[in-house]
């Protein structure tokens, strides 16, 4: 429809809505800014209101949208009429402060540099609906990227200076292209918003500087439960829309799994990309992954989580390439559908079953060798790969970052009784772990599931340990892994607390230092302990001439020790009891 009031019209009488409507027929003369005609009408209209009003006109001078916003505040749209995005918008926006100041508020700075726009212009109106005052600001150069502002003064009605603004237009399309660029790709600039703790939020800042954004506000409304429609509430979630605007953000990032719903109306209210913390979190899995099957079970969850959120064309979806949330696949196009999401999910299935197959083969060999498992597991960030570097020299990445490694590793570890176990690192956990990454990383958390031993190492220098070794049962739980022996490790130990020799619970925890390397013989003794169990230790003296039965030892037991003599081979097996009294019954006289 030509010549609409877009924004909040609810309750304005059609009347009223036509001569705002008729606004977009006002004059502008090439030298003019901002006829007082013009100013005079939208402060009456403003008044009567008690709206703000905001009137978008090209360069030229023509009126290109008209919008109505809610009491103090009003939605500032992202109107373009060049392509290239360094240069200024070819629009200027006038609006109106009913019952405010004429001086342009934080939101308005923002907007006028985020958006590129000619000028930003604030029209004070008084509570008689006369004008107060009038101020603009407009961009100039560059500081690392960054586009300066120049305000002006406070001017009254009668007193602009419509060509010198006009002028100023043009002085800053050519400052915005000089100036000093940024040294490098800044990182997204982030706004976080929950509803549980501030301690669930701090976890969230850090997921998000994993991910490699940069935190510039945060938001936490306490509610019993997440509102269906907008998770906030529909009055938070306009005041997070000015108060990202303020904050320059480029993503807003909710602490709970959103909705579709919720993301689309989100989008829509608040103006940039939203994310929830299970997109996030899939984001880093996306960074992180380095092998085909952990590429292949990142893609898996991604497509599985998108599948159910395809409601419109959020912003999450419309953006291509890379950035907090939009790694991976799903990605290249819009127009991907369920269908298409389903065939890709069925494609992705039958590779991974390809390869949970190998991995299967894999693990029977190690059966058939006897050769034990050992599964590291734990919440995100406690130190699993430094321990694993520490006791195998595996080389593999650890650093003080959330899913700082992302694929499980094995590697063979002599104890100090001269067992050999395979010591596996698996991915860690977090509170409010995707389902659907669970599902989808299921062969790889099968590794604690199958383990003949679980070390979990907590975290003794994080005051929520306990709360994170929660996390990690129920996750254990989930998975089916909860009942195999285990040896709780509290790492860090050289970073606890004075008090941390009295924390009650898991009292018969070791203590180690995985980076400063304290402790880990016990550890390694332990371990060793708990994987001989019950087992019982033989020593025969097998004749030269029945060999035989030495083969039948190393498919019932581990050989620790073979020596030749004159007279045939000693050899020292470790066995389970039952298997223990079969040789003892059939080989009695052997046995030394």
């Amino acid at each position: 429809m030509e010549n609409q009031v877009h924004g909040n019209i609810t309750g304005i009488r059609d009347t009223q809505l036509a001569e705002i409507a008729a606004i977009y027929d006002c004059p502008f003369d090439m030298d003019e800014f901002a006829p007082c005609d013009l100013l005079t009408e939208l402060a009456r209209h403003s008044c009567a209101l008690n709206r703000e009003i905001a009137v978008y006109v090209s360069r030229d001078g023509q009126v290109m949208d008209v919008t109505v916003g809610v009491g103090d505040s009003v939605p500032l749209l992202d109107l373009r009429l060049r392509r290239n995005m360094k240069r200024l918008s070819y629009i200027r926006c006038i609006h109106t402060h009913p019952g405010g100041s004429p001086e342009l508020s934080d939101v308005d700075l923002a907007a006028l540099r985020s958006l590129m726009l000619d000028s930003m212009c604030a029209v004070g109106v008084d509570e008689k609906g006369r004008v107060t005052g009038i101020s603009a600001a407009f961009l100039t150069e560059k500081e690392k990227g960054v586009p300066g502002i120049v305000e002006t003064p406070v001017y009254s009605l009668k007193r602009i200076p419509q060509a010198e603004w006009m002028q100023e237009i043009e002085i800053a399309e050519r400052a915005v292209m000089q100036g000093t660029e940024a040294d490098e790709e800044e990182p997204e600039r982030v706004v976080l918003v929950g509803i549980d703790t501030e301690k669930s939020l701090d976890e969230l800042a850090a997921l998000a500087d994993t991910a490699g954004g940069r935190v510039v506000a945060r938001f936490l409304q306490k509610r019993p439960k997440p509102d269906p429609v907008t998770y906030v509430g529909s009055g938070k979630a306009v005041e997070l829309q000015l108060d990202a605007q303020a904050a320059e953000a480029d993503v807003v990032i909710f602490d709970d799994e959103l909705t579709g719903v919720q993301l689309k109306n989100l989008e829509e209210i608040i103006g940039v990309k939203v994310i929830d913390r299970t997109a996030l979190i899939l984001d880093i899995f996306a960074q992180r992954a380095k092998s085909g099957e952990g590429k292949l079970q990142v893609q898996l969850a991604q497509l599985k989580y998108r599948s159910s959120r395809l409601i419109g064309q959020g912003l999450v979806l419309s953006r291509l390439g890379g950035g907090i949330g939009t790694r991976g696949p799903g990605e290249t196009k819009l127009e991907i559908d369920r269908r298409r999401i389903r065939e890709q999910i069925t494609n992705l299935r039958r590779d991974l079953e390809a390869l949970q197959k190998q991995r299967q083969l894999r693990r029977k060999a190690r059966e058939k060798n006897k050769i034990p498992i050992v599964s590291l597991v734990g919440y995100t960030n406690t130190g699993k790969s430094t321990l694993l570097n520490k006791l195998t020299d595996a080389g593999v990445y650890a650093e003080n970052q959330l899913f700082a490694t992302l694929d499980a590793v094995s590697k063979k570890v002599t104890l100090p009784g001269g067992t050999e176990c395979l010591l596996v690192d698996t991915v860690g956990f977090i509170s409010k772990l995707p389902h659907d990454l669970i599902e989808a990383f299921k062969s790889t958390l099968e590794e604690a599931a199958l383990a003949d031993l679980l070390v979990i190492v907590s975290d003794g220098a994080n005051e929520d340990m306990l709360a994170q070794y929660k996390v990690v049962e129920e996750v254990l739980s989930q998975i089916g892994a909860d009942t195999q022996p285990r040896i709780n490790v509290i790492n860090k130990c050289d970073c606890m607390a004075p008090d941390g020799d009295v924390i009650p619970v898991l009292p018969d925890a070791i203590r180690i230092s995985a980076k400063q390397g304290i402790n880990l013989e016990a550890l390694l003794k332990e371990i060793e302990k708990q994987l001989q169990g019950d087992e019982k230790e033989l020593t025969l003296l097998v004749p030269f001439d029945k060999f035989q039965v030495i083969n039948e030892l190393r498919t019932k037991g581990k050989m620790l020790a073979e020596e030749y003599t004159d007279t045939g081979c000693v050899v020292t097996v470790r066995m389970k009891p039952e298997f223990a009294g079969q040789i003892s019954a059939k080989y009695g006289d052997m046995i030394q």
